[in-house]
């Protein structure tokens, strides 16, 4: 018995030997599998089946009716809102005014009327204007048709000349001298609505 285990030791080290271990990367395993068998359908009724789909469809029609309804609705805009801290105090914000005499609103409305007369005039005037100015340009054209029809479509032309034009004009308010603009972080508290 010694003698037989001990060739079955040898033949098991001469085994392992011959095994290479470079040839690793051409091993493949199979992953374990632990399968059952497969089980049987149960066969259900079909009025079952068909009141199954008749809940589930009226379960989403009536979720898109509630979204169609909220759907109308508008989100709130926060800045839109007065703050309820000004509505309570707006008894001890609101000023006390005398109320304004006959004379007074009179001569306000005279004053709001003739502002709108001297505005319409202007505005017809500045229209005649440009009549005037296109009623000369065309005439000038006309002639220079007469004269030329190469100067004619010389002068038709755009300038492209004209067309990048930049202007700097002044600006809403002034510059304040010294001022160092602030370097910082632009923070947005803006709340999203779902």
């Amino acid at each position: 018995m010694s003698l037989l285990t001990a060739f079955s030791k040898l033949a098991l080290q001469s085994s392992l030997r011959q095994v290479s271990t470079t040839a690793v990367s051409r091993l493949q395993i199979s992953p374990v599998l632990f399968a059952e068998p497969l089980k049987k359908k149960k066969k259900l009724d079909p009025q079952i089946i068909k009141h199954r789909e008749d809940r589930r469809r009226k379960k989403l029609e009536k979720q898109i009716r509630r979204l169609e309804k909220n759907a109308r609705q508008l989100k709130p805009v926060e800045e839109l809102e007065v703050p309820l801290t000004l509505l309570d105090e707006k008894a001890k914000r609101e000023r006390k005014l005398a109320p304004l005499s006959e004379e007074e609103l009179e001569k306000r409305a005279l004053q709001t009327k003739e502002w709108a007369k001297y505005k319409h005039q202007m505005k017809i005037h500045d229209f005649q204007i440009i009549d005037r100015l296109l009623q000369s340009q065309n005439r000038a054209l006309e002639e220079l048709r007469k004269e030329s029809e190469e100067l004619y479509q010389e002068a038709i032309q755009i300038d492209m000349t004209l067309v990048p034009v930049t202007v700097k004009g002044p600006v809403a308010t002034p510059p304040i001298k010294n001022y160092v603009s602030p370097d910082g972080d632009y923070i947005v508290e803006v709340k999203k609505w779902d």
